[in-house]
């Protein structure tokens, strides 16, 4: 009788640790940069029209065209490393839930060129905190809240 509650003991505490072992990793993947516009938890990329690039949410990776090819990477491409996200315009693509948002890149530069602006957006994080995802904001932190638009793509 001793040795069925022990097991049954042993039984509880591996399926315990095993459920928050899985919480943990879900809770990461897939959660917005501090630098990107609160309020849409739904989204999977953002488009920057400044750098003309698309930002991936769940696998944390820019998308840009560079060297006759889409590439995916943590880091902008070098010509845009001091690029300042927190201040830089997002357009929220909230429609679009594939894996190459870059099918729609010839409509998305047209319609948020370079220098475009829409309605003021805030942040989801402040750039002088302490992040978990500073590889993610390119050490860009001079302080301040991002106050720039957010559009939605018809993609």
């Amino acid at each position: 009788m001793k040795t069925i509650k022990l097991i049954a003991i042993g039984i509880v505490l591996l399926v315990t640790s095993a459920t928050q072992a899985q919480v943990s990793v879900n809770v990461n993947i897939g959660t917005p940069p501090s630098w990107g516009p609160s309020g849409y938890d739904q989204v999977d990329y953002y488009y920057l029209p400044d750098v003309q690039a698309y930002y991936d949410i769940r696998a944390s990776q820019f998308i840009y065209f560079g060297s006759g090819k889409w590439v995916r990477s943590r880091y902008l491409p070098r010509q845009y490393r001091n690029y300042d996200l927190y201040n830089g315009y997002k357009v929220v693509l909230n429609d679009y839930h594939g894996r190459t948002p870059y099918t729609y890149y010839k409509q998305h530069k047209v319609k948020y060129y370079k220098g475009y602006k829409g309605q003021p957006q805030r942040s989801i994080g402040n750039r002088n905190d302490n992040h978990k995802d500073n590889h993610k904001d390119n050490g860009n932190h001079k302080g301040g809240n991002g106050n720039k638009g957010h559009g939605k793509s018809k993609h």
